[in-house]
């Protein structure tokens, strides 16, 4: 067959390929117009700048837990208890005053003889991740507010033979993740079908995790059951590895996720 033939048969042979292809569902579309882009306004130019915040965030501050120790500072052999037990201890005004908010948490702790998240022991499952990027395990620890219906939030980590307290959340708690080296905790909000959402990210140069994020989100589908009325507070009110690895006991109230700051 002549050169020009073959090439004529072959371009008809391709053809109603070529037309279904034009068809195909998985083509380009247009996604419609492009918002305007608006850039933010400046209001009150002439305002002086503020040089220190109106409140006490209360974050960025550790806290040795006196009296805890780990064989080559292996967290893992850390008592959740006993750490919970040291944080009452240091701090009987939350715990054990006579004005104690907190303290029937105190008085529960004796039913914590067969570990966290045991029967009435207020101690939840703990949770290891590397959060600080050194390499090891870190603790993150919950705990309940009682006789309100606040969870405690911490992490732990070892330095030169020391357990640090790194991070201190205490508010109502719908949720609790770990994600890259970072905590985010959940809280309820007093508007319908919006929740709060904190994120506390380890900060190598303060060695401690800080108030990273805070903001509002729309949760469709879930309602608020906070009845207290209250807004989350600004400060906590005392003073992550591929995946979170829990300990092997039962399954908090509260659980924390392995994929969450209190305000």
């Amino acid at each position: 067959m002549p050169r020009t033939r073959l090439r004529l048969a072959v371009t008809v042979a391709l053809l109603p390929v070529a037309l279904t292809a034009c068809g195909d569902t998985g083509a380009l579309r247009g996604a419609g117009p492009t918002a305007t882009a608006i850039s933010p306004d400046r209001l009150w130019p002439e305002l002086t700048p503020a040089s220190s915040p109106a409140w006490d965030y209360d974050d960025g501050e550790s806290e040795l837990m006196k009296g805890i120790r780990a064989p080559r500072d292996d967290i893992h052999k850390v008592d959740p208890v006993a750490v919970v037990r040291a944080e009452i201890s240091q701090h009987p005004d939350a715990y054990t005053g006579i004005k104690a908010p907190y303290y029937e948490t105190a008085r529960r702790m004796a039913d914590c003889g067969g570990g966290p998240a045991r029967g009435r022991c207020p101690v939840l499952r703990p949770y290891y991740r590397d959060l600080t990027g050194d390499g090891r395990d870190d603790l993150t620890l919950g705990f309940r507010l009682l006789p309100g219906n606040q969870t405690a939030v911490r992490v732990y980590t070892f330095e030169s033979g020391r357990l640090m307290r790194v991070m201190s959340n205490d508010d109502a708690v719908t949720g609790v993740e770990l994600a890259g080296r970072s905590v985010i905790i959940h809280s309820p909000s007093d508007i319908a079908s919006y929740e709060y959402r904190f994120q506390w990210t380890w900060d190598p140069d303060q060695r401690v995790m800080l108030l990273t994020h805070d903001e509002m989100l729309r949760v469709d589908g879930r309602k608020d059951s906070r009845k207290d009325g209250r807004h989350p507070s600004a400060s906590p009110s005392a003073s992550p590895s591929a995946s979170a690895s829990p300990s092997a006991a039962a399954s908090p109230s509260v659980s924390p996720s392995s994929s969450s700051s209190g305000r």
